[in-house]
């Protein structure tokens, strides 16, 4: 193998493990935010699991963050709690970060 070789396929492991770091990172981010409206919505224990893990599956609906937003704008609104949109999404851009820097330590 060549030192180019070698480079590229350095350069492509790293990218593969940034991608993996990064669907984690929203992963986390989504939890996070699942258990901050379960918590808005006065969920707890294994109703606040259960409805952390379905922010998460939201996810998996379409690119994109727009699915998770929707669905956690549907599940306030329902219940009545006032959250503006930019306050929504300026918490899921903190918890992206937290859920990064988490990530990245290994936490």
């Amino acid at each position: 193998m060549t030192t180019f070789d070698e480079r590229e396929a350095a350069f492509e492991r790293k990218f593969v493990l940034d991608e993996e770091q990064a669907f984690r990172a929203v992963a986390r981010r989504n939890r996070l935010l699942g258990e901050w409206v379960a918590q808005k919505l006065g969920k707890t224990g294994d109703d606040a699991v259960t409805y952390a893990r379905s922010v998460v599956q939201a996810d998996l609906a379409e690119a994109g963050h727009e699915d998770v937003f929707r669905k956690v704008r549907a599940d306030l609104d329902a219940a009545g709690i006032d959250v503006s949109d930019a306050e929504l999404r300026h918490l899921m851009g903190e918890l992206l970060g937290q859920a990064s820097v988490e990530i990245a330590e290994g936490l």
